[in-house]
């Protein structure tokens, strides 16, 4: 069919828009529009349902909780360390020095090494009054360190020093020093963390540590047991590095996670060769030596002060997370304040650590300190979750 010049075939039709072609003499405007809800008429109201509402759903889904998909995928990705050489601990009050260094395959000393315990300090002051009286009796000097800077830059008090009254049975051992932060904005906390390191070795030679002392290299909340470092100082042919299994608890003795905290080590130190370190520096780790209570204040504030401090402050994703009243609930839950997965190496550790930590009711074996002052550090035993505002 033509007509003035133009050329219709309508022979071809898919029974949907056989319309179109019927208004050979409608305006443009009409047969753009036929064209449009054909188009429409067309399409999968499916697919659009999914562009329009499913997708906008994944990537908010993802936003939310991609991290916890990587954690979960890691051991896909990610292979374990290699294991450590763990080697067995022996203790009891009543035997002695002698037949303990021989269980362990050393021989005992004529004389204790001396022992130097030295730590970066944020604001643990309970945790740190509870460390120094349990390692007090083996210790020859207390070392610490403490900036006005957190590893993230944040401006803080220097605690130690405000509350340097309440450390006093340590004063005569002890040698204390300020570094000034450096505030380097958006620079990586690790840095900062390593500048205050190296500032702890050059501290160290002040407070005249020699070769073949005994060095505790841990963070405060990492806490040996008096026996283990005891037990390091009398025996003779110790390993010269030698990482420290602890307890690893959260939030207080309540929550016991796992014993795979092995962060802490102990030296016998070599002048030009020791470095102070919070890493892997050795195969040998030593079972059962102490305890490890992470996050474990007394006030909601300092939760909130460390989430923002420490090197990993990345983990806050959202900033609801620093809520009062959500940290409080975490803490009564045994729950992840950062609301991770597990970071483990299988998909069996993994699922078999997902949800809230078990409550343990067992106060046995703890720092002996913490006990004999119950009333004053109860919020830390189990059954006690609730903090303070402060």
């Amino acid at each position: 069919m033509e007509s003035a010049g133009y050329y219709t075939n309508c022979k071809k039709t898919d029974g949907i828009c056989e319309g179109i072609c019927d208004g050979e003499h409608g305006s443009k405007a009409v047969l753009s529009m036929s064209r449009l809800k054909c188009a429409l008429r067309g399409f999968d109201l499916k697919a659009l349902l999914f562009l329009l509402i499913g997708v906008p759903i994944i990537i908010f889904v993802i936003y939310v909780h991609g991290q916890k998909v990587t954690y979960f995928l890691r051991p896909i990705w990610e292979k374990p360390p290699k294991p450590f050489t763990v080697l067995p601990h022996y203790y009891h009050e009543n035997a002695s020095m002698a037949n303990l260094c021989k269980l362990h395959g050393w021989k005992v000393r004529e004389a204790p090494r001396r022992v130097f315990d030295a730590v970066l300090f944020s604001n643990e002051l309970d945790i740190l009054d509870i460390r120094w009286h349990e390692l007090s009796p083996y210790v020859s000097e207390f070392v610490l360190l403490e900036s006005n800077s957190t590893f993230t830059g944040l401006e803080k008090k220097l605690h130690f020093k405000e509350n340097r009254q309440k450390f006093e049975f340590a004063e005569s051992r002890l040698t204390y020093g300020m570094i000034g932060g450096r505030f380097v904005k958006g620079e990586n906390p690790f840095v900062e963390e390593s500048y205050q390191r190296v500032a702890l070795d050059q501290l160290l030679k002040i407070a005249g540590i020699t070769d073949d002392d005994l060095l505790i290299m841990s963070d405060v909340d990492e806490i040996p047991s008096g026996h283990t470092i005891n037990l390091l100082r009398w025996c003779d042919d110790t390993p010269e590095i030698l990482h420290l299994q602890l307890k690893n608890y959260l939030y207080s003795f309540q929550f016991m996670l796992d014993d795979k905290s092995w962060r802490a080590s102990v030296h016998r130190y070599r002048a030009g060769k020791t470095r102070y370190a919070h890493y892997r520096q050795t195969d040998d780790l030593l079972a059962d030596s102490g305890w490890h209570c992470s996050f474990c204040f007394r006030y909601i504030n300092d939760f909130v002060f460390k989430m923002k401090a420490y090197s990993h402050v990345d983990r806050i994703r959202f900033s609801y997370f620093l809520n009062p009243k959500r940290i409080q609930h975490v803490i009564c839950q045994g729950a992840d304040l950062f609301d991770m997965l597990p970071e483990e190496y299988t998909f069996q550790e993994i699922i078999a650590k997902l949800g809230p930590i078990p409550s343990t009711y067992s106060a046995v074996h703890l720092p002996a300190y913490l006990l004999e002052k119950v009333d004053q550090y109860r919020y830390l035993l189990p059954g006690n979750c609730m903090r303070e505002s402060g």
